[in-house]
């Protein structure tokens, strides 16, 4: 599984021959890559906020996994052709990859005018097997958070059960988590792999990534912390094996 940072809360995620893009937002400063350049087979949608789905309509032969509100949005408003809506708890087979839907604590107002809502804001557990209480050593996860606080499900349902090697982290705080809270989040699933997202991009949320550092540290895990540069791949087959 090859995990590809854009910068925010964009992340390209390869499993087997599967492309995944979750939450395309290219108009940030970490990033260089033109969209233009991706084919993914799948975007994963965590929520309908402007800086998580702004570049939707470049990905239109792509299959489109969110909120069935969400769904309904990106179709209506960006042209989205092909798209699945699925809620908290589920699982959706993205042929090499399982796609499994799990809560984020914020919220998911519309674009629409009208105070319209997404429906609950999500996070996704991907993987290359099937999530099931029977733990796969071999498996390869990764556990993108989403825009989120901290939550007990983390702690209780997430990690224990999902099993997650490694783990995208909003560090930027005001809208989302901040260091010290995203760092017990990563003792809380205790993943592998820990990389900070969702900070810089904007006055409010500008962070110095190595506090999250020393907070994960001071948790006393073991979580290795990679403070990736935008439009930076980390290997995680490579690592885990």
């Amino acid at each position: 599984m090859e995990l590809t940072w854009y910068g925010h809360s964009t992340w390209h995620v390869t499993v087997g021959d599967t492309e995944l893009l979750i939450d395309p937002f290219f108009d940030n400063p970490k990033t260089d890559t033109d969209p233009e350049e991706l084919d993914p087979d799948y975007v994963l949608l965590t929520h309908g906020h402007a800086d998580h789905i702004a570049d939707s309509d470049r990905f239109r032969d792509a299959h489109f996994v969110a909120t069935p509100e969400v769904i309904g949005y990106v179709t209506d408003e960006y042209g989205v052709e092909d798209g699945t809506g699925m809620n908290m708890g589920g699982t959706f087979e993205a042929d090499d990859a399982y796609v499994t839907m799990v809560r984020a604590d914020h919220t998911n107002g519309l674009d629409t005018g009208y105070g319209a809502s997404g429906g609950m804001p999500a996070g996704y557990v991907i993987s290359d097997t099937k999530p099931t209480q029977v733990s796969d050593e071999e498996s390869e996860t990764f556990y993108h958070a989403g825009d989120t606080s901290l939550m007990t499900e983390m702690r209780d349902v997430i990690g224990p059960f999902l099993e997650p090697d490694a783990v995208a982290v909003p560090i930027g705080d005001h809208f989302t988590m901040g260091p010290w809270q995203a760092a017990v989040a990563v003792d809380w699933v205790d993943a592998d792999y820990a990389f900070p997202m969702h900070y810089d991009t904007f006055p409010p949320i500008e962070q110095d990534p190595e506090d999250f550092v020393r907070e994960v540290e001071a948790t006393g895990n073991d979580a290795e912390v990679h403070v990736l540069e935008g439009d930076e791949t980390f290997d995680l087959s490579e690592e885990l094996w």
